[in-house]
């Protein structure tokens, strides 16, 4: 397992906090802590950590989190609140001293009248026990504080290993700890990490997942559309980070599939903020998604061949094809170019121009009346563009493919701004009504696509090369095409 980055962003104001994490395999660890890069830390500690939830994980469910560590004799009992409903408290985190081993369920925390619990409806669901090292770093007159933790989740016979850093800002230029992360990586390489240690030890509970959906987007209608991008702009790197370690480990194409999701969306969501993202940093980034978006994309059209129940000698050819198009997806995912990628997102979601540059009436305005503009936007310009799909070109008519999706993605994506009853119940139409137009559009893509996936991998005269072309009365499948697109058009907008 290579390293892992992970960030985490706190704002309060003017003051903000930022935090890495990297994940690192024993081995790496080990590597790691020959180079002498930070030296000698300034304490060594070991750390117990037990997380308590109810037997139905409600405080889990709801974005809480119970843990009590113990350091030497000490105590300390943790609740965070990381859900949705975070916000609605004056802090997202409290601690107490305890003098015992069981939870403390009081009025100084949300729990109580939150859950209506008593300690007894609390029980231990995993154990964390970590020996943690921990160094004050000065990195270009920035002070960052260093904790590495190598240990073990556990919860009954199952188990995982833990070897992380954090690193976090105390004082300084955010920048620095991008500087600190590259120095780190030019040691150990790494990719993006997602999963905290309270995620990852109830996935330790559960079956391991084959493949992971979007996650909702939590947005409120008075953040700043600034942020509003950067939540979202993460929620797609989680999705993806999610989906690639399952890629790595399981090679399966609904993982494969869920990867290049996550790419389209984070494309579509700097579409849909062009008019703040028009630094030269925003535009490398996109075309850099681009290309990485290309290689899962040839990956995924040898999968998608390979659904249709070929005959068993040309299903041999496509799993060969297939074999040599995931060694180009993992070479991508492993090379250079691939990890700056993640990272370079990383540092321009946090401290690029686009945080400044752009005019204060753009990016500080409130997020739902910016999403309101977009999504009306998106929606001419797919009626625009799919006004008549019979008349236009297959190149055309994919344009307004891609229109649909983008449009899709922003319904998605701006969904909690508009979630009273009236809004809900048309945002789950309008999905209905988008959902229905894609897999019309999807369909007509696939009978033009095909026959060119053929050629690229050299099967297009292979004797059984027709059982893989989709047939179908082309004609008639613009028209339901068409009339799913109305659907679209005709249907209520959730956001007026």
């Amino acid at each position: 397992m290579a390293l892992v980055y992970d960030l985490a962003l706190m704002e309060d104001g003017l003051n903000t906090e930022i935090e890495l994490k990297l994940e690192l395999s024993p081995e790496d660890l080990d590597r790691f802590a020959a180079s002498g890069l930070l030296g000698e830390p300034a304490r060594t500690e070991q750390q117990r950590s037990v997380y308590f939830d109810t037997r139905g994980r409600d405080l889990y469910q709801s974005g809480f989190t119970l843990r009590i560590r113990t350091v030497g004799a000490a105590r300390t009992q943790t609740i965070k609140a990381t859900g949705p409903g975070a916000s609605v408290f004056a802090r997202p985190e409290w601690e107490q001293p305890l003098s015992a081993d069981e939870p403390v369920v009081d009025h100084t925390t949300p729990l109580a009248a939150a859950f209506d619990l008593e300690p007894d409806d609390l029980e231990p669901h995993f154990t964390v026990e970590v020996e943690r090292r921990t160094w004050e770093v000065d990195q270009d007159g920035t002070q960052i504080e260093v904790a590495l933790d190598r240990g073990m989740i556990a919860s009954g016979n199952r188990q995982t290993a833990v070897g992380e850093i954090e690193l976090e800002l105390k004082d300084g230029d955010p920048k620095a700890l991008f500087t600190l992360a590259r120095r780190i990586e030019a040691i150990v390489p790494f990719r993006l990490g997602v999963l905290s240690k309270a995620e990852r030890g109830f996935r330790l509970i559960d079956a391991r997942p084959i493949v992971f959906k979007a996650e909702p987007v939590v947005l409120d209608r008075e953040m700043r559309v600034t942020k509003s991008f950067r939540t979202i702009a993460l929620a797609c790197l989680r999705h993806y980070r999610l989906n690639e370690d399952v890629l790595r480990e399981r090679k399966n194409p609904e993982a494969l599939h869920q990867v290049r999701v996550a790419l389209r969306r984070l494309r579509s969501a700097i579409s849909l903020y062009k008019d703040m993202l028009g630094d030269e940093e925003s535009a490398r980034i996109n075309g850099e998604l681009k290309w990485l978006a290309g290689v899962f994309g040839k990956a995924r059209d040898v999968d998608v061949l390979l659904t249709r129940d070929p005959e068993p000698e040309l299903r041999d050819r496509l799993k060969t094809a297939r074999a040599a198009r995931y060694v180009e997806v993992f070479e991508a995912l492993d090379g250079a170019r691939g990890r700056a990628l993640l990272l370079d997102i990383q540092q321009w979601l946090h401290c690029g121009d686009y945080l400044s540059t752009p005019p204060a009436e753009l990016r500080d305005r409130p997020v739902a009346d910016f999403a309101e503009a977009v999504l009306d936007r998106a929606r001419r310009k797919l009626k625009k563009h799919g006004r008549a799909l019979a008349k236009v070109s297959d190149d055309e008519r994919h344009e307004a493919r891609k229109d649909a999706k983008k449009l899709r993605y922003a319904a998605e994506f701006f969904a909690a701004l508009f979630d009273d009853k009236r809004g809900t119940r048309r945002h789950k139409r309008f999905i209905d009504a988008m959902a229905g137009l894609q897999d019309r559009l999807g369909t007509l893509n696939d009978l033009v696509s095909g026959p060119l996936v053929l050629g690229e991998i050299g099967l297009e005269d292979h004797p059984d090369a027709e059982t893989l072309v989709v047939h179908a009365d082309k004609d008639k499948l613009i028209d339901h095409a068409q009339s799913a697109l109305d659907d679209v058009i005709d249907a209520k907008r959730f956001w007026r």
